[in-house]
């Protein structure tokens, strides 16, 4: 699957604002994304994205509530970089706790699936975040993080466009939006 894009959406639409990637997937998915790009909404189906992190995808965009002290409705584009170190419970074992699988620890378990199932994790993880204003129970995006949705799908949609142009060598030629 070399080249191909996952935009993975994650959040719980039961706690107002985290339900941002959610929504964004949902109303991208109803674009004409370009070939090799698939958009997925996996809510709070961490387990699920962390298998499916490992089907080949050259790069995965991770779209999500990011609390990182701006504004709400504010939109961050992230290089997640690395995974990190796999998180490590008693008895050497990496804890598989569905109800605790946010976006970090699905990366950190990345190695620890791939050793078990020989997968390839993606090349290149970024973030697509905005700033929640609430993310207390209730459904329903706050006013701002509702008016940041179109905004991140016009930018995911760029986004996947320059990630589906690659080199003749198999780089991708995205630039990251400064935000």
């Amino acid at each position: 699957m070399s080249g191909a894009v996952l935009v993975a959406g994650i959040g719980n639409v039961f706690l107002g604002d985290d339900g941002f990637g959610v929504e964004t997937v949902r109303q991208l998915a109803g674009c004409a994304l370009p070939d090799g790009v698939e958009a997925v909404d996996f809510g709070v189906r961490g387990v699920h994205l962390a298998y499916q992190l490992l089907d080949g995808y050259d790069t995965a965009v991770l779209v999500d509530a990011t609390a990182r002290g701006g504004a709400p409705g504010t939109l961050y584009v992230i290089d997640a970089g690395t995974p990190a170190p796999d998180p490590v419970g008693p008895g050497g074992a990496a804890p598989l706790d569905g109800h605790q699988m946010t976006p970090d620890t699905v990366l950190a378990l990345l190695d620890t699936l791939c050793a078990g199932t020989g997968g390839t994790p993606p090349r290149q993880v970024l973030v697509v975040g905005c700033e929640p204003a609430a993310t207390e129970e209730g459904m329903g995006l706050s006013a701002p993080v509702a008016a940041a949705v179109p905004e991140a799908v016009r930018l995911l949609l760029e986004l996947v466009r320059d990630l589906a142009a690659e080199d003749p060598d198999g780089r991708s030629r995205a630039v990251l939006p400064q935000r």
